[in-house]
């Protein structure tokens, strides 16, 4: 950031404060994610927010060696007690609270102490990607989908049982009875905070519920699935009950995923649609998702970065275990949605093996940089599978634990290029590290260890 910079957002930043304390909010959340998925916070009084937009709040480079469970690792950029990067919000996603009255929020990028951005901000990554396909006059669409588990007095969750807070049948209307306040006050507080639901559904598991928003740019979206986490688990604790996003809360049933929903448009024009490729996509959007598919078992590490994750991806659970693509097959990481006849801007793809405990910024750019290497290529997708890959015997699974994902990542040249040397070799470190903290550990160990920390 120059001077003039620094001014603007002074002066903008002193606008918002004033508003802010006309509502009577005094303390701002600035957040980000680490590589381990876990959303730090600094938060700073309302009055201090031109402060921190012009100059930054101060937070050590060691957060992204961190691994889940707040022990670190180190790796040959980054690590140690040495060094300060500068946290700087962005004031265009400032949002007031509902569900924590007298709060606001907003995502950070990060910087060096000189004002040049940091090599291995996750939220900057993102961005560049998005910037280089619009280079090439694409645009994204995207949309998380958030699943996550409540249960009941957390101090007690203890040992293999955990009290889900309702019960009741997968889709079934006796768990949105049973949480009818809490449901409502859901929408109450993501509607205040200008978040453009799109449905909610009990999901698969007993406690188990999952939220769609409106897609949007990648940052945005990344954005989005920070709030909506935080808004959730806000909206939990004032009605006495606790939400966990991990990739499983229990051992053995269906686990927590975020499926990452995306289009691609080109002057206004979606690309999953009207074209001469696979089921009506354009040759541009073909070609993308099959870079997307080939990348898969490296990106594996990035959106499913823990071993519990792997605990949740397996098959008939609708996870996406297999390398494969279908039309509208859940079975399949990639799933291709045509929409409706008459909703051409409907049509999208859902990759579907990925988890909340990824880092969302990573996950957009790194999806983005493996479909542009596509483009690159002209690349052509496989046949479709039509029906359960598990049924066919030559379908290829994905990785079925993290050290065998790492192997994919660890050899992916694109990746390593496109995070850069410094952001790559902390993701590396930090998976290696939380595949060394799981070693020994059974499955509801695993589950109990990060049952409270996402």
């Amino acid at each position: 950031m120059d001077s003039t910079e620094r001014e603007h957002a002074g002066s903008q930043a002193r606008q918002h404060a004033a508003r802010l304390t006309a509502k009577d909010i005094h303390g701002v959340a600035l957040t980000w994610v680490d590589n381990a998925g876990v959303t730090r916070v600094k938060a700073v009084p309302t009055a201090r927010l031109p402060q921190a937009a012009q100059w930054g709040v101060g937070m050590s480079p060691v957060f992204d060696v961190y691994l889940s469970d707040d022990s670190a690792v180190t790796s040959p950029h980054i690590g140690g007690p040495v060094g300060d990067l500068r946290l700087v919000p962005d004031l265009d996603r400032l949002t007031c609270l509902a569900a924590q009255p007298g709060w606001a929020w907003a995502p950070v990028d990060r910087y060096e102490q000189d004002g040049t951005p940091y090599a291995a901000c996750q939220r900057q990554f993102a961005r560049r990607m998005t910037a280089r396909a619009a280079e090439t006059g694409l645009e994204f669409r995207m949309g998380f989908e958030t699943e996550w588990t409540v249960t009941a007095h957390p101090t007690e969750q203890r040992g293999p049982h955990v009290p889900h807070a309702a019960e009741g049948p997968a889709y079934g209307m006796t768990r949105v009875v049973g949480l009818s306040d809490y449901v409502r006050d859901l929408f109450e507080a993501l509607a205040v905070q200008d978040v453009d639901v799109l449905q909610i559904h009990p999901e698969y598991t007993a406690g188990q519920f999952e939220v769609s928003v409106a897609p949007a740019d990648p940052v945005r979206a990344a954005d989005l699935v920070v709030l909506v986490r935080e808004t959730v688990r806000a909206v939990s604790h004032r009605h006495g009950l606790s939400a966990s996003f991990a990739p499983v809360v229990t051992a053995g049933p269906v686990g927590n995923g975020a499926h990452l929903h995306l289009s691609l448009w080109r002057d206004g024009k979606n690309l999953c649609r009207a074209g001469d490729g696979p089921h009506g996509m354009t040759r541009t959007c073909e070609s993308f998702l099959a870079g997307a598919l080939e990348e898969l078992p490296a990106l594996l590490a990035v959106g499913a970065p823990l071993p519990a994750s792997y605990l949740r991806l397996r098959p008939n659970l609708w996870a996406g275990a297999y390398q494969c693509w279908g039309v509208e097959n859940r079975e399949a990481a990639l799933r291709f949605i045509p929409g409706p006849p008459l909703g051409p801007d409907a049509a999208n793809a859902e990759l579907k093996c990925f988890d909340a405990a990824a880092n969302p910024y990573l996950l957009v750019g790194a999806v983005i940089a493996a479909g542009l290497h596509g483009i690159d290529r002209e690349l052509t997708l496989p046949e479709p599978v039509p029906g359960n890959p598990a049924d066919t015997g030559t379908t290829p699974r994905l990785p079925s634990s993290l050290p065998a994902a790492l192997d994919h990542f660890a050899r992916s040249e694109l990746l390593r290029a496109e995070l850069g040397g410094a952001l790559f070799e902390a993701l590396l470190a930090v998976r290696r590290g939380e595949a060394e903290l799981a070693r020994g550990r059974s499955p509801r160990e695993l589950a109990e260890a990060l049952r409270n920390r996402y």
